[in-house]
């Protein structure tokens, strides 16, 4: 097969189901009763049917990742179950080339009562590799597992994370042409799943990848190409992984503001503006890549406090900070005995694309005690717009030179 050639290929495929059990019993005879007589399957919904993914098309070579991203019930573990053959689509055609290996669901395939060892045979065998080939790769398996003098126990022994390395050892190291990943990098320490996702690009070289994942990190790491699906639908499909990510975050709801602390001081009136554009709490403000960014409040202080400090926080939409101001860190002073406005002024800021929003904590540094007054999360949200799309928090622009050689 050559690296162009189309390993992977989904086209209008859609699969419905019942909520109820007893009816859907029933449409299951009816439906293999038809198809063993040669008539074609029900397609229109029957009471209590829903379409759980509806009219989804896609390619995929070798040497491409696409990453399924969407909301819980979106239809991404249905689609991937339909594309390994575990289920089959009520509408549509799939079509899948070469060996595949598969990573559903924690476990998945393995027998409890038999060994590590013993399970690694079984599941080459499924793949239709013969054990002369597992005999080669048992050693790497084991190694890569991380799980060494427990290869000769009971599966049904491992935890969790036994489990899950154990299975995509074997997934990785029978190089597959075609690998189903689920959402199984949930599990596990840092440091496997770093070795995960390398022993993935390394396979990218030879096969292609679909990769289940509500991690943003992991899908901009490995995906060339992403699809955003919500209620079985596709509502972003393309090669602008950044993009798909953007998209897929605006579809939820922006946090709530939460207020905690001492009571030692009240924040209040918190603004943000850029130029003539304005936004007071619940409203979002919207920026271009480089614009300014100013914060705004009023602050009223008790009369024990000695040594006010503030800090705001900048969190992305995974609610990881990435920016931090702290005003001693300015230098700047807060006299402690009046209420005052404060204002902090960011200069060309260099966000990426997303939607940020605002902390807003005060503190008071006397003896050292770091004492939280009063503390606002999500106090303010702004949204950045940029013409490049990139999976990083930041955009630098730097200044390029180059020299002939």
């Amino acid at each position: 097969m050559s690296n162009s050639e189309i390993l992977v290929k989904a086209e209008n495929v859609s699969k419905k189901f019942c909520r109820s059990l007893k009816k859907s019993l029933w449409y299951g005879m009816k439906d293999i009763g038809a198809e063993l007589v040669g008539q074609n399957r029900q397609r229109k919904l029957r009471t209590e049917e829903f379409w759980a993914v509806t009219n989804v098309s896609f390619e995929l070579s070798r040497g491409e990742c696409i990453g399924l991203i969407g909301r819980n019930g979106a239809g991404k573990s249905t689609l991937l179950k339909m594309l390994n053959g575990l289920i089959k689509p009520d509408k549509g055609r799939i079509t899948v080339r070469g060996r595949v290996g598969a990573l559903i669901e924690l476990g998945a395939g393995f027998n409890p009562i038999l060994t590590g060892r013993e399970n690694i045979y079984i599941n080459a065998a499924v793949l239709g590799i013969r054990k002369q080939e597992v005999d080669k790769k048992l050693d790497p398996i084991i190694e890569f597992a991380e799980i060494g003098d427990f290869i000769n126990t009971p599966v049904q022994y491992y935890s969790s994370g036994m489990r899950v390395r154990l299975g995509f050892a074997v997934a990785a190291q029978l190089e597959p042409d075609v690998l189903f990943i689920d959402e199984v990098l949930a599990v596990g320490d840092l440091g496997f799943k770093i070795k995960c996702l390398n022993a993935v690009n390394e396979l990218m070289r030879n096969s292609a990848v679909i990769f289940v994942s509500h991690s943003m990190q992991f899908i901009s790491w490995l995906c060339t190409k992403v699809m955003v699906l919500n209620a079985g639908k596709v509502e972003f499909s393309g090669n602008d992984v950044p993009a798909g990510i953007d998209y897929y975050y605006t579809r939820f709801e922006r946090p709530d503001q939460t207020v905690s602390g001492s009571d030692k001081a009240v924040i209040s009136d918190v603004q943000v503006f850029s130029g003539q554009r304005r936004a007071s709490a619940g409203e979002m403000l919207l920026l271009n890549y480089g614009d300014d960014l100013s914060i705004q409040m009023g602050l009223s202080l008790d009369s024990l406090v000695s040594q006010p400090a503030i800090r705001i926080v900048i969190w992305d939409q995974e609610l990881r900070p990435v920016v931090d101001c702290f005003s001693p860190f300015s230098g700047f002073e807060i006299n402690p005995k009046s209420s005052s406005r404060i204002k902090l002024h960011l200069i060309n800021l260099q966000l990426n694309m997303g939607v940020y929003s605002i902390a807003i904590v005060v503190v008071d540094l006397s003896n050292n005690c770091g004492e939280v007054l009063s503390r606002i999360d999500h106090a303010a949200h702004f949204q950045v717009k940029t013409t490049y799309t990139s999976w990083a928090p930041v955009l630098l622009r730097g200044e390029w030179k180059a020299e002939e050689c």
